[in-house]
């Protein structure tokens, strides 16, 4: 008994060490071929999304050849719109740099007499934050990578754009070529994880894409309202930051403000106007329409979200990040469909998710089995 033990657990150790390297290795492939794998995993997911539309067009009789080639143009088009606006506002933002600079000085110069701080009127409003750490440099070369990053992804969008027409039309005849591919069980398991996958993630990308796209044009429409510079820009990152969970909404919001607070200093009325827009539309949208319209479909853990957001960042930048919780949805199906993986399953899941996966809830009302506790406890035993 204990040698079958021992090397119970022998076995337990080498798989999960191999299952610890394997991981590593993935994310090291995944990291150095990002400039192929990420516009391919881009491609797959928007055509998971757009697949229903491209469906809806074949049923009002327009051939599947012209339905895709019309739905990747409209989707490359408003890719290539908001690329563009954001790439040259960052461009005229940091021309005009050099004007909030000297709002922010102004701003540094009375909390400095207020709360008695050292000011030296040669130094630039960083140098006299942080004692020459050149954070100025450094807001302008981080405004010059954010813009070629964004030049880049729009130079990539053609290749998404080429594996989405094919990916579409190749969606066509991947059941059939399932069914002769495999067969049984296992084709009937294949075709689960699909539908799984496919189910879930179009779910949450279209829901994320229709809130985001309100809470956008409510910023938008708010700042514009109280007269903040870069209205639309701002509901344009309102509508990009929303697809990074918590982060993403936070970000912005604290930008925004900061923003407004440089713009009409000493007036404190727009500011606070500002910070009302901000929290009023990530709030209520964030935390009361977006959960009832998402649920507890993806089944995700809030932790393992965070640390998603951590790992696909770091794997694939600001992309991974907007990618983070439909990559994790993608390995928790699969988890769930082979067997051996399935404790990684829940352990991805939440909570709800871990009890409803081992038949922990019981249904309401449900009658008790026949022969009362008792007879059920010694059936246990």
């Amino acid at each position: 008994m204990d040698s079958r033990f021992q090397q119970f657990n022998s076995s337990r150790v080498n798989f999960s060490l191999l299952a610890i390297i394997t991981v590593i290795l993935v994310a090291a492939v995944l990291k150095l071929t990002a400039s192929v794998v990420l516009p391919f995993t881009i491609s797959l997911l928007l055509a998971a999304v757009v697949s229903p539309i491209v469906r809806l067009l074949e049923k009002l009789k327009i051939p599947r050849i012209l339905s895709v080639f019309l739905v990747v143009f409209l989707l490359l088009g408003g890719l290539v719109i908001v690329g563009m606006i954001l790439v040259n506002s960052s461009r005229t933002i940091l021309t005009l740099y050099p004007r909030y600079e000297a709002r922010f000085t102004e701003i540094y110069i009375f909390l400095a007499q207020f709360f008695e701080l050292q000011y030296d009127e040669h130094l630039s409003f960083f140098e006299n934050i942080w004692a020459h750490l050149g954070v100025r440099n450094r807001v302008m070369a981080l405004t010059f990578t954010v813009s070629n990053a964004l030049f880049t992804f729009l130079t990539n969008a053609f290749l998404v754009a080429i594996f989405m027409v094919f990916l579409l039309l190749e969606a066509a005849f991947f059941r059939d070529k399932l069914n002769r591919a495999f067969e049984g069980e296992r084709a009937e398991r294949i075709k689960k994880i699909t539908s799984d996958i496919m189910t879930q993630v179009t779910h949450y990308l279209s829901v994320k894409f229709f809130l985001s796209l309100v809470t956008g044009a409510i910023v938008g429409i708010g700042l514009r309202i109280i007269g903040v510079e870069f209205a639309v820009i701002w509901g344009v990152i309102q509508f990009v930051l929303n697809f990074i969970p918590n982060i993403g909404s936070i970000a912005v919001g604290v930008a925004a403000s900061v923003f407004s607070l440089a713009q009409f200093w000493p007036e404190p009325g727009p500011v606070v106007a500002t910070v009302i827009v901000m929290l009023g539309a990530n709030m209520i949208i964030g935390n009361f329409i977006d959960p009832k319209v998402t649920g507890d479909r993806l089944g995700l853990s809030p932790f393992v979200v965070l640390v998603s957001l951590l790992i696909w960042g770091y794997i694939w930048g600001f992309v991974g990040l907007i990618l983070a919780v439909p990559m994790m949805v993608l390995i928790k199906i699969i988890c769930e469909n082979v067997p051996i993986l399935e404790p990684i399953s829940i352990m991805l899941g939440s909570h709800k998710a871990a009890k409803a996966a081992k038949g922990h809830e019981e249904p309401e009302g449900s009658p008790e089995p026949e022969g009362g506790p008792e007879q059920n406890t010694e059936a246990e035993k």
